[in-house]
């Protein structure tokens, strides 16, 4: 849009100049505004420049690997937590709440926090000698482990909550059944579960996809596009590079594999109970 201003005379209801105290006319600020055309439809041209881009596939492949490898993890020590506070435990209440901590926490002060903690040059993991955030493989491992650090708890206190809500003279009826422990897991607790862990796993799922957080404050995406996620590639194509409607493009990519993957969910589900 563009916007000009100019100077025109003030007028009375009568049509007259409207003077000051000296005998001049008074003046007024008028603002033009003219909308310029300045968009051109390109079509598809966006979409097909994502397919060939390396920095998309690349970007999917780590977002792929992200998401394989985190969120199985986060639900795998979320159940195993679970199974475990839900006995007498020393100090269980204690515990219990440091274990909740980290989902108190932002994932952009995780971030910041665990550069501190990886910094290889006088951090205090230095003297492993590891390259935490300059190997391009160790980069994105530390990602994985920090998001694993903040999201088994959410884990934890799903499980928790679902096993504390088996009745328990079922429990104990099952127990009286079977003297193996992996066979009460497996027959009572874990189709008990199923429900709870098909929303986790959809929570976590969709959460997991749109990965930005950490690797922007531990990583920068790098080193090179190690850590770059679909949705870190599409902030940097926006607000770094200001190429607009190819950021739109990506992020329209993203959210439809969102939604092909939420729509295939609720439709095992549904099936399922039905």
């Amino acid at each position: 849009m563009n916007v000009s201003r100019e100077k025109i005379p003030m007028l009375d209801a009568s049509g007259n100049a409207v003077l000051d105290a000296k005998g001049n006319p008074r003046t007024k600020i008028k603002i033009n505004r003219e909308k310029i055309s300045t968009w051109t439809n390109i079509g598809f041209t966006n979409f097909k420049r994502l397919i060939e881009d390396p920095q998309v596939h690349s970007a999917i492949k780590v977002t792929s690997i992200f998401v394989l490898v985190a969120v199985p993890s986060q639900l795998v020590l979320g159940i195993l937590l679970a199974l475990l506070f839900n006995q007498r435990l020393w100090a269980r209440s204690f515990l219990r709440a440091v274990m909740l901590l980290p989902i108190f926490a932002t994932p952009l002060a995780v971030g910041y926090l665990f550069f501190t903690i990886f910094y290889e040059e006088g951090g205090p993991l230095g003297f492993l000698g590891v390259p935490f955030l300059s190997h391009p493989d160790w980069a994105l491992f530390s990602v994985i482990l920090v998001d694993i650090w903040q999201w088994t708890p959410f884990c934890f206190l799903v499980f928790l909550a679902a096993l504390q809500g088996i009745p328990n003279e079922l429990m104990e009826a099952a127990k009286m059944e079977s003297k193996s422990k992996w066979g009460l897991f497996t027959n009572i607790i874990f189709p008990m579960l199923t429900p709870t862990i098909v929303i986790v796993l959809l929570l976590r799922l969709a959460e997991a996809i749109k990965l930005f957080d950490i690797p922007f404050a531990l990583t920068g995406g790098g080193p090179g596009v190690a850590t770059q996620s679909m949705s870190f590639l599409a902030f940097r194509t926006g607000l770094r590079y200001f190429d607009l409607g190819y950021a739109s493009a990506l992020s329209y990519c993203l959210l439809i594999i969102v939604m092909i993957i939420v729509t295939l969910f609720f439709r095992k589900l549904r099936q399922s109970y039905a």
